[in-house]
């Protein structure tokens, strides 16, 4: 696994692709090939990622590798061959590089810590002494592809017509929408890979980059970091609320596909089926989270109906009212549990606050307001109620205070 992969047809490369993993199943193969006369079908079957496809002949690497003009069979290389020869063929070899070799062993590798420290500074033009807002827009819109499963890479034209109109809606009033800048200049951050086109000084031009099929996209390391569930919220939030903070972010989160991570409790139109941070749902004519009635109560019982940050009781005629809110939301994408360990007894306002991301709870159980760090309250814990860190880690990195 890691290997690389190249396509060919009709005398051609057609594409490459990282093999993420190898597994044998004969029913799904004969699903997806169907068998031959002998009931034989290829049954070893390849998961791949990192995909960029391309046109170039291929004759020139066949040669180099002895194999005349045409390709027969599956044929096997070294990486020291592959270093030396995917010049001939690769049209989307890294900036400044020949290949796309991973790091050599006791290379560097950006960790989580290496990652959060170079989105934290990225370099951002300053227009009227005002951040620009081209690279945290393309950063939460790669985001929103790695959420979606999506591959890390992507096309210029494709990047043009789907970063475009996002630095139009959400850059400054008085910036250039021009996608090739962040398309480019990420690469400054650690973050970002560009392939296809070499560096000459001068940035490319929109037409350069289309004539080169410039791709572009996080790099192996950072994707990997921010596939992870709570990377990602952390990553999102720091985005937010660094660089973005007076876009609406609701509106902003939702066209780069990042809905749910605008508030703590997601987006409750859609669940998991059960598991550990999965909460089942009512089966009907739409499918609803399924919450633990009993949990809700408890919680409240527990608290007398106080709020766990302001102490304040709701009176209504008869009792008193609260809200169980879920620390780690249930909707997508938190899917966070439904236990007494990742709730909290709020009133309706503090629970409007803290779904919202207005409020936070710090690693000493101080109350903060988001927008500048101050104490309101000290959390009101009871000696029964065991709260998780980790779901308080989680909403603290959504808004922004990983």
């Amino acid at each position: 696994m890691g290997d690389e992969v190249l396509f060919y047809a009709e005398k051609k490369f057609v594409a490459k692709a990282r093999i993420l993993g190898l597994f044998h199943n004969q029913d799904l193969a004969k699903a997806v090939w169907g068998v031959d006369r002998d009931e034989h079908t290829w049954e070893h079957i390849m998961a791949l990622g990192d995909i960029v496809e391309f046109d170039v002949p291929a004759k020139p690497l066949l040669e180099a590798l002895g194999l005349g003009d045409f390709l027969r069979s599956l044929t096997l290389v070294s990486a020291e061959t592959r270093g030396r020869l995917l010049h001939l063929v690769d049209p989307s070899a890294p900036v400044g590089q020949g290949t796309d070799e991973p790091p050599p062993s006791g290379g560097t590798t950006m960790r989580r810590d290496g990652v959060f420290r170079a989105l934290s500074n990225l370099k951002v033009h300053i227009n009227d002494r005002r951040p620009s807002r081209h690279k945290p827009i393309t950063l939460l819109w790669a985001i929103g592809r790695l959420a979606a499963h999506q591959d890390r890479m992507v096309r210029w034209e494709t990047f043009r017509d789907e970063v475009g109109p996002l630095l139009r809606d959400f850059g400054l009033p008085e910036s250039r929408v021009t996608p090739e800048y962040p398309f480019w200049h990420l690469r400054s951050s650690g973050l970002w890979d560009v392939y296809g086109i070499e560096d000459q000084g001068a940035p490319p031009t929109q037409s350069k980059l289309a004539a080169a099929r410039a791709t572009a996209g996080f790099s192996r390391d950072a994707a990997k970091v921010l596939r992870r569930s709570l990377a990602r919220a952390d990553a999102i939030g720091l985005i937010c609320s660094r660089y973005l903070d007076d876009v609406d972010r609701e509106e902003v989160l939702e066209r780069v596909g990042l809905a749910g991570y605008a508030s703590a409790s997601g987006e409750l139109a859609d669940g998991g089926n059960g598991r550990e941070g999965r909460v089942p749902r009512r089966p009907g004519t739409s499918s609803q989270l399924e919450r633990d009635p009993l949990l809700v109560e408890c919680i409240k019982v527990m608290y007398g109906h106080a709020c766990q940050v302001c102490g304040s009781r709701v009176e209504t005629r008869y009792s008193h009212y609260s809200e169980a809110a879920h620390i780690r939301g249930l909707g997508r994408p938190h899917h966070g549990p439904d236990q007494l360990s990742n709730l909290l007894c709020l009133c309706p306002n503090h629970h409007v606050e803290f779904d919202r991301l207005a409020i936070y709870i710090d690693e000493d159980w101080a109350v903060r307001r988001n927008s500048t760090g101050a104490v309101d309250y000290q959390l009101k814990r009871h000696a029964d109620h065991v709260i998780e860190q980790k779901y308080i880690r989680y909403h603290r990195g959504l808004c922004g205070r990983p």
